[in-house]
């Protein structure tokens, strides 16, 4: 049997990596503004295509052409955009999330892993308290917004189309077969916050550091239910025995602090998003990095403690030392009320 020509093994790279839900040759067609029948030749090897067809749907789809021909290169293609509050704003890095949440449950076989620094980020979108604190947070003190005058935070700073696409993102993150490792440092990152505007006076009172370590407190409950069921749920309760339960995995790794690196496996496509300053996300399906990462994170979880459905008495004891840390620091918060 023939083997395929470059130009097919091209096109079909592209196939592996498209949504189930999309035609190759609508999208070839489309992208390069030609006949179906023509974009068929194209596909199948019968026409060449030219350097101008070749960098469209390099730039389109994302395609590191030294990569996939095997050519010796150092390179890595990432692909992603940097929020800012003129050009990228925070609304379209909302949207943009979403997106990529979107695309990723678009796949039937899924999979996700997280090595975590911090807590996901998506977790504080199951309460509109914790989604209004991390936008103030983010759009005040990390992105500066020039026209983000409020001095102060308070409980109801969130905007109906920030509420209403945060509830998105997290019945999208919900839908996810998520395999997460956590470290009892994970929590820190939201305390800080919490206690950084508490410490600079940019709450609106100190009932409000309370409710949101309440709140926090709340998450940790939801999330350990979660490992103890093993698959995930939205903060409304299981639901129904109808309602699919998607796979939910957790670990306890206590000697390596992660980066918030996400290896999704899509289909047959590992793709690695790597969190950057803060808010941004980029992303590659570089194979090489893909397969090097892929690696790394199982040699975590061969060195991490399986703590969902099993090792009840590893689970209570970590999610008990994550209370802890809360329930002190929302003590100091109701003593600095109380006087």
């Amino acid at each position: 049997m023939d083997q395929p020509s470059v130009q097919q093994v091209f096109f079909q790279h592209i196939k592996n990596n498209l949504p189930p839900h999309l035609s190759l040759v609508d999208e070839i067609a489309e992208l390069l503004n030609i006949s179906n029948d023509s974009a068929y030749r194209r596909i199948r090897g019968e026409k060449g295509v030219s350097f101008d067809e070749l960098r469209t749907l390099c730039m389109h789809f994302k395609i590191s052409l030294d990569q996939l021909l095997y050519l010796n290169s150092d390179s890595i293609i990432f692909s992603g955009s940097n929020v800012d509050s003129n050009n990228h704003t925070f609304d379209l890095w909302l949207q943009n999330v979403l997106g990529l949440l979107q695309y990723g449950n678009s796949f039937e076989r899924r999979e996700f892993f997280f090595i975590l620094k911090d807590m996901p980020f998506f977790y504080n979108f199951y309460q509109p308290e914790l989604a209004a604190f991390k936008f103030f947070f983010w759009m005040k003190t990390i992105l500066q917004y020039p026209l983000f005058g409020k001095p102060v935070f308070a409980t109801n700073e969130v905007t109906e189309n920030l509420q209403k696409t945060s509830a998105i993102i997290a019945a999208e993150y919900n839908k996810m077969p998520t395999q997460e490792i956590w470290n009892a440092e994970s929590i820190h990152t939201s305390i800080r916050q919490i206690e950084y505007y508490k410490d600079t006076k940019m709450f609106s009172s100190a009932a409000d550091v309370v409710h949101l370590y309440e709140c926090l407190e709340k998450m940790i409950d939801h999330i350990e239910k979660q490992a103890e069921l093993g698959y995930k749920f939205l903060m409304t309760g299981p639901g129904s025995p109808s309602v699919p339960k998607i796979p939910y995995k957790l670990f306890v790794n206590e000697f390596i602090l992660g980066d918030n690196t996400v290896l999704a496996i899509l289909n047959d496509t590992k793709v690695v998003y790597l969190n950057h300053t803060v808010l941004n996300i980029m992303w590659t399906k570089d194979t090489r990095f893909a397969e090097y990462t892929y690696q790394h994170v199982q040699n975590i979880i061969r060195k991490s403690t399986l703590i969902s459905e099993v090792g009840e008495k590893e689970r209570s004891r970590f999610f008990n030392t994550i209370r802890e840390k809360l329930h002190k620091r929302k003590k100091a918060a109701e003593n600095y009320i109380a006087d």
